[in-house]
């Protein structure tokens, strides 16, 4: 556990993020969790501490700096397809001051998203098991990792977002094809390389709000 939390720490630092010890132990007894749940219920192919480190903790945890930039206040976020919590639930670990609702049409695995806010104590977290078009509610911030095409995740969660609230994108490579087919009320205002430790892989972020 030890050697985990300070792998966890460095890759954090590399990002930019700078972890409390309490932060340090979620996140690491998350990662946990989830191996453990993993074994009775499908929630990720990872099976191994290695890959959870790196494909699912490091890789979310890239998106804080970026999320402190465009959004650095109160708020409130929906993660859309969120599966086993990603990137909702460090998203929620690292910034308190985030209402996060992870978002899943999977029950098991929002059965499994409450149960990590139980037992690491957070109470800005829920998990919400439903569809994205049936849902109803206003966000300042609604996310999404490796969820949809973009069209479908903009098209499907346009009707949530807040007046002056963003969108962020988690995708692998540069998704230009995708860029070309937005719907035309929604303005991406950056697409966001991110470089993530132990990972060789693109990523990146695409940033966006609705058309003014």
């Amino acid at each position: 556990m030890t050697a985990t939390i300070e792998r966890l720490r460095a890759g954090a630092e590399t990002l930019g993020v700078a972890l409390s010890e309490r932060q340090a132990e979620q996140l690491t007894a998350y990662g946990a969790l989830m191996l453990k749940w993993n074994k009775v219920y499908n929630l990720t192919a990872l099976r191994d501490p290695d890959s959870v480190l790196t494909h699912h903790l490091l890789d979310s945890l890239a998106v804080i700096p970026p999320l402190q930039r465009e959004w650095a206040g109160q708020g409130t976020l929906l993660d859309v397809g969120s599966g086993a919590g990603l990137p909702g639930v460090v998203i929620a670990i690292l910034r308190p001051d985030l209402d996060v609702t992870c978002l899943d049409a999977v029950a098991k695995k929002m059965a499994f998203v409450q149960q990590v806010a139980g037992e690491l104590v957070l109470p800005n977290l829920r998990g919400l098991h439903a569809r994205v078009e049936r849902l109803e509610g206003r966000f300042d911030l609604i996310s999404s990792r490796a969820f949809a095409s973009l069209p479908d995740f903009f098209s499907g969660s346009s009707h949530l977002l807040a007046d002056g609230g963003k969108w962020l994108a988690m995708k692998g490579k540069n998704p230009a094809d995708e860029l070309a087919g937005l719907p035309t009320e929604v303005a991406v205002f950056h697409v966001e390389q991110l470089t993530v430790p132990g990972l060789d892989a693109e990523r990146c972020i695409v940033w966006a709000r609705k058309q003014a």
